[in-house]
């Protein structure tokens, strides 16, 4: 609020000009008589001088108080986005029903089809998704083995175990991501961890980021000469792959508009691209061609990337699919697009179906055997 808007100020300006004003038809003609030496200046005149003075110097210093004690206007506020045009407030809680779902002892695991870009062709195979709930611990960054005994070390988690398989000619991919992202998003903003590693017949690679307190510490090994052994810090922003989980916890804490954003794990891997923060357009809306579903979409404008996740828009907001579109393949890339298309899901204690006849939830799940 500034002086002039408010009303009780413009009234003491008011009233302060007109007894200058007053004061000064007054003290004029007595000035000009007194400098022939006339009259002496009347007591009651000296009294309305003074009276003038003193209400010119009180608004002021009225007005100059005011000017500083009043609140300036608001200082534009840094959204997720990073722009600073409107404020986004995201989410920081689960949503109603989460521990419900979530605490049953149960896992959800969801198979698809999936028909992956690479080499410059597509290559049918399967991904599963497997998200369930886990005692963390914050320092060591591992599953509790005591969590009852960890105390403020112990952080509940969703976990995501993310897998897939598929043939490019005569060899294999095997690919398995995971992500530790905790429930109250408000006193941890990202995840604490994320692995990621690759096999195929050439070797295999692995990543990992840990959340630290400065910022994201990374290690890399691979069989590759250039990429090799490497360890190395990132700033703290988002990452690409915890907003699955985000999208499970609560749909309304992922982050739109124009952000930071560390990328895939899967994506750096296949692509040989530098693990770095790079910029991406987020939007979140109703999927326009399914009814009852969500779409997430990042769009990375330097890597010509785009990821669309579709899943349901009511809770527990179950992933239904995803597209992946950018090149693929070297020499000459093609653009081509990932897919993957839900299947089946189960709710199960998957640690302690190992036994021949638990591979029915395999057939259930329309997984190979």
């Amino acid at each position: 609020m500034s002086f002039f808007d408010c009303m009780a100020c413009q009234l003491i300006l008011m009233l302060g000009s007109f007894g200058i004003f007053t004061d000064a038809i007054y003290c004029l003609p007595t000035f000009f008589v007194t400098t022939i030496g006339v009259y002496p200046i009347p007591r009651l005149m000296k009294r309305n001088l003074i009276l003038g003075l003193l209400a010119t110097f009180c608004v002021i210093l009225l007005t100059t108080a005011i000017s500083v004690l009043s609140p300036l206007d608001p200082a534009p506020v840094a959204t997720a986005q990073g722009s600073s045009d409107e404020a986004q407030k995201l989410a920081t809680q689960p949503v109603d029903g989460f521990n419900d779902y979530w605490n049953q002892g149960l896992a959800e695991i969801t198979s698809y089809k999936l028909e992956q870009a690479r080499y410059g062709e597509t290559h049918e195979g399967n991904a599963v998704l497997v998200f369930v709930t886990e005692p963390f611990s914050a320092q060591k960054q591992v599953k509790l083995d005591y969590p009852q005994q960890a105390g403020s070390d112990n952080v509940p988690i969703l976990k995501l175990n993310m897998t897939k398989k598929f043939n490019t000619g005569v060899y294999p991919y095997s690919m398995m991501l995971s992500t530790f992202t905790p429930r109250d998003m408000e006193q941890y903003p990202h995840t604490l961890k994320v692995t990621a590693t690759s096999q195929e017949w050439c070797g295999h690679t692995f990543m990992q980021l840990n959340n630290r307190e400065q910022d994201y510490d990374v290690a890399v090994r691979s069989y590759f000469e250039e990429e090799g052994d490497d360890d190395f810090s990132l700033e703290k922003t988002w990452i690409e792959d915890e907003l699955w989980s985000r999208i499970r916890i609560n749909p309304d804490s992922l982050p739109t508009g124009n952000v930071a954003m560390v990328p895939s794990f899967f994506y750096t891997r296949l692509r040989h691209t530098p693990f770095e923060v790079m910029e991406a357009i987020a939007t979140l809306a109703d999927d326009e061609t399914n009814p009852g579903l969500k779409t997430y979409t990042l769009n990375y404008p330097s890597q010509s990337r785009t990821l669309t996740i579709h899943f349901e828009s009511t809770f527990p907001y179950a992933i239904q699919g995803w597209e992946e579109t950018h090149l693929s393949g070297f020499g000459n890339p093609k653009m081509l697009t990932t897919k993957a298309t839900a299947i089946n899901h189960i709710m199960s204690d998957y640690w302690r179906r190992h036994r021949n006849i638990d591979t029915a939830l395999r057939e259930e799940l329309g997984l190979p055997l």
